[in-house]
């Protein structure tokens, strides 16, 4: 993988090309002030300051005792114990306000390559439906998948010179709620070629995709010879396909092959021996039943959740746990 193929998987890269075959989409470039502000993790978790009042989290308590571990009594002279102010961003906060009401009143963001869907679980929805900006900066903040735009998006290269893009891009995409996400599959092309099709969700069983197979496969198959294959310079990618109720396909990403791109119902190994064993030849994957579902590809919760390696949050959680219940066997005084 090269870094062009990783440019060209950026959205504000290929959205103008696919625009009549994808969904609505506003894109903004951010200052870098607003970038620094998502990348800093020196200081407290602190929201910016909104111009017009919105908060991302209206339902929160407000406790103040806890407020009072940051108030600072007269004279004391200590400065450094002074809370920090949050940040603001006027303009871009009005930019989006304003692209979010052209969108119809609620979006989903992401940046260059990534969507923020390991911080879903924060919002008030549970979902990356946005309707302000605050809501769109907690996600942001909050997400740990987004590193990966901001810090190491070059890594698998091998011509890496890159260590970030120029600029950063914020896309606020509009919001469906009618979305369903059976519907949502990831293509997989080598050598320009479609060489296989995986079901996008595969954390849940879907028995209306057995009955739809074959349609399902011969629409993207088509889809990608139309719309995809001429317009798309890579020799080797992805890219994510939305199958309306009405037959229609639509764009929502590209990625590049292999790296940090998921094969969901493949493995990279899979999909490199498919190519060399049947040419023109299409594996349209899904989950066929309760049995098939993939629980570790969850990606609405943060990474710490799923991993339960070496020095992960869990492995931590479990061995501290094992340690204190050591521990109390070894109490003399335990159970007495």
């Amino acid at each position: 993988m090269k870094e062009e193929d990783v440019n060209r998987c950026q959205i504000q890269e290929w959205y103008p090309k696919f625009k009549t075959v994808s969904i609505r989409t506003v894109i903004h470039e951010l200052p870098e002030s607003f970038v620094k502000y998502l990348i800093d993790d020196s200081g407290p978790f602190l929201l910016p300051l909104s111009i017009s009042g919105e908060d991302a989290l209206p339902n929160r308590i407000h406790n103040p005792i806890d407020e009072e571990d940051y108030q600072v009594s007269e004279g004391s002279g200590d400065e450094s114990e002074q809370p920090p102010l949050p940040p603001s961003f006027p303009e871009l906060e009005l930019n989006i306000k304003e692209s979010i009401n052209t969108l119809g009143g609620a979006v989903f963001p992401k940046l260059n390559w990534s969507a923020p869907k390991d911080s879903a679980w924060i919002s008030t929805s549970g979902t990356l439906r946005c309707t302000s900006f605050s809501e769109i900066a907690l996600l942001l903040r909050s997400s740990d998948s987004l590193v990966h735009d901001l810090c190491h998006a070059y890594d698998s290269c091998i011509d890496k010179t890159l260590s970030r893009p120029p600029s950063f891009f914020l896309a606020l995409r509009k919001w469906y709620s009618s979305f369903l996400p059976e519907m949502e599959f990831r293509c997989f092309v080598r050598g320009q070629q479609l060489i296989g099709i995986s079901q996008r969700e595969v954390t849940t069983f879907y028995p209306t995709l057995l009955e739809k197979r074959n349609y399902l496969q011969l629409l993207i198959k088509e889809f990608f010879t139309e719309k995809v294959r001429l317009k798309f310079e890579s020799e080797n990618y992805t890219f994510d396909v939305y199958v309306t109720k009405d037959g229609r396909a639509k764009i929502l990403d590209f990625n590049p092959w292999g790296a940090f791109t998921l094969p969901l119902l493949f493995t990279w190994e899979e999909l490199e021996q498919n190519l060399k064993e049947e040419e023109n030849v299409v594996d349209f994957r899904i989950v066929e039943s309760q049995c098939g579902i993939r629980p570790g590809l969850k990606t609405a919760v943060p990474q710490d959740y799923l991993d339960t390696g070496p020095g992960s949050g869990w492995d931590q959680f479990l061995r501290k746990a094992d340690e204190e219940l050591q521990q109390q066997k070894m109490d003399p005084g335990n159970g007495a």
